[in-house]
């Protein structure tokens, strides 16, 4: 008789370490990001005036990104966004890799200190001034 009772018991704990490898599994899977190549390099960058600098402001440079739709590089406007402080902004950015081009998300890295830089756009040693923009004296 204990065995018959044990059964159901034994049931629901295979379900319950099942239901919970599918939440882990599905946690995991949502944190995967997709680099995709493309064959066609990205344009020179366009020249962009960075406006005035705006306290408790970062200016993100604008970037060619691809546009699925039209299979084309769109070109995405700079644009100010609310800084994180210990933070420092890194620009998105194309690769070559062997299968294409590849483009580098932008994103926040912890930098400390860096990310102070001289409020001309400058965030830090690795900050990259776009071209064009360091001879108007505005990196």
């Amino acid at each position: 008789m204990t065995h018959l009772t044990l059964r159901p018991v034994r049931t629901v704990m295979l379900a319950a370490v099942l239901g919970s490898c599918l939440t882990f599994s599905a946690a995991s899977m949502a944190q995967v990001s997709v680099n995709i190549a493309i064959g066609v390099p990205p344009p020179a960058p366009m020249y962009e005036a960075i406006p005035a600098p705006r306290p408790g402001y970062v200016w993100m440079p604008g970037y060619w990104d691809w546009d699925d739709h039209y299979h084309k590089h769109a070109w995405k406007k700079g644009r100010w966004e609310r800084e994180r402080p210990g933070y420092v902004y890194e620009s998105p950015r194309w690769i070559q890799s062997r299968d294409g081009w590849v483009l580098v998300p932008g994103r926040w890295d912890q930098g400390g200190s860096k990310g102070k830089g001289n409020g001309k756009g400058n965030k830090g040693k690795d900050y990259h001034c776009p071209p064009g923009h360091a001879k108007k004296g505005e990196c």
